[in-house]
């Protein structure tokens, strides 16, 4: 019977209206805090910045956070401050997108590239330990699609090495790790993404943690030309006019536009956490049966910020491969996306690093299996349940 059929085999989709594979959810509070930041006349970085900063320090539990455009910056910035520089040493993980890496080539260090832990997708202490030379100055751990890494091994390695620890947080602005929130003490930085498909967004933009704060008052100079005091305080009538250059800083601050939509994000980030893991709990549900299929492990240590609901197909269980499957499901009418390509295998970096195919065995498996499913507060039950019917379709129909 057709309906049994998969769209791409000349079947009827699960999906006439495509359910695209991420979306904002943007509200009301949102909308009209941008509009009285509007009305206000003052559009930069001002006192909607500095308070979306104090709600997300609380929210972490640290001392003070320093708002930018982008998680990436927050990273370069942040080992600006640490000091890399020629002749460093960054580690971080082949899998994750080129940001992280491409800081670190911008300061002239080199990023040395791991493989990642087969079952969490996230570096462990003991391959970043495996890693380190008299070279390395900061690890860079990254909480994959917002399962949080085992921070207390990775500081010990650092603790033990007189080794920085940046944090890419990207994915993880509600992940906890042993109780406490990713972003607090675990840590010796933290750089989050508020990007639009991120679990809280402001757009474009970012925000560094750190239980220290002149880590955080360095990266807040740095983020605006190395100025001793922002526009706010100089323009306003909260302070004088007169700034000096305490840095040769760069332009990669938050606005207040940006900021005002932060804050109303920050008022539901539980309420988004807690829906994307109720959809992560129906995807494992409804996928456990199927052989072809592997579904993320549940988070034992932490919560788990569900920003990637990954899973991973077995195409020697099928007569299609990854790609094929990927298309299958567009065809059923549902988004999905690859979480990532390795950064070795990417032009640029195969010839800067020299790595050949085969180098980072886990990341390369994964990569050749893995599909990322929509997972966002503003889906239904309807549209997790079109999403779940996609796939057992695809794979039923497709099984060897």
């Amino acid at each position: 019977m057709t309906e049994k059929l998969p769209a791409c085999e000349g079947g009827a989709p699960v999906r006439t209206q495509f359910l695209p594979f991420a979306r904002p959810a943007i509200g009301e509070s949102e909308i009209e805090r941008v509009v009285d930041v509007l009305r206000s006349g003052w559009l930069t970085v001002g006192p909607r910045t500095r308070e979306f900063e104090r709600v997300v320090a609380d929210y972490v539990g640290v001392p003070g956070a320093a708002a930018v455009n982008s998680c990436t910056a927050g990273l370069h910035l942040s080992m600006v401050a640490f000091g890399v520089g020629p002749g460093d040493e960054v580690i971080l993980p082949s899998l994750d997108f080129a940001a992280g890496a491409n800081t670190v080539v911008h300061l002239g260090a080199k990023p040395v590239l791991v493989d990642v832990d087969a079952a969490t997708l996230n570096v462990t202490g003991e391959i970043l330990d495996a890693a380190v030379t008299d070279s390395t100055k900061v690890l860079m751990p990254v909480h994959f699609g917002g399962r949080p890494c085992p921070m207390d091994d990775i500081m010990a390695v650092a603790g033990s090495r007189r080794l920085k620890v940046l944090a890419d947080g990207a994915h993880a602005i509600s992940s906890e790790y042993h109780g406490h929130k990713v972003g607090a003490s675990e840590a010796d930085a933290t750089s989050f993404s508020f990007y639009v498909t991120k679990g809280v967004t402001t757009g474009e933009g970012g925000m560094v943690t750190s239980s220290d704060l002149d880590l955080v008052k360095r990266v807040g100079c740095l983020s605006l030309h190395g100025m001793s005091s922002d526009a706010w305080n100089r323009y306003s009538d909260h302070g004088p006019w007169y700034y000096e250059i305490l840095d040769a800083g760069f332009k990669c601050n938050m606005s207040d536009v940006q900021a005002a939509i932060g804050l109303g994000q920050m008022e539901r980030i539980d309420d988004f956490r807690a829906r994307r893991d109720a959809i992560a709990r129906a995807y494992a549900s409804g996928l456990a049966d199927l052989d072809a299929v592997t579904v993320p492990p549940p988070c034992t240590d932490g919560l788990h910020a569900w920003h990637l609901y990954t899973i991973q197909i077995d195409p020697d269980a099928l007569r299609i491969d990854r790609d094929r499957f990927m298309h299958c499901l567009r065809d059923e009418g549902i988004g999905a996306s690859v979480h990532f390509i390795p950064i070795h295998l990417h032009p640029y970096y195969r010839v800067r690093l020299g790595h050949a195919k085969g180098a980072f065995p886990v990341t390369e498996r994964y990569f050749e299996r893995a599909v990322s499913l929509p997972i966002y507060p503003t889906m239904t039950d309807a549209d997790t349940a079109d999403v779940l019917a996609a796939v057992r379709k695809i794979v039923t129909y497709f099984k060897r």
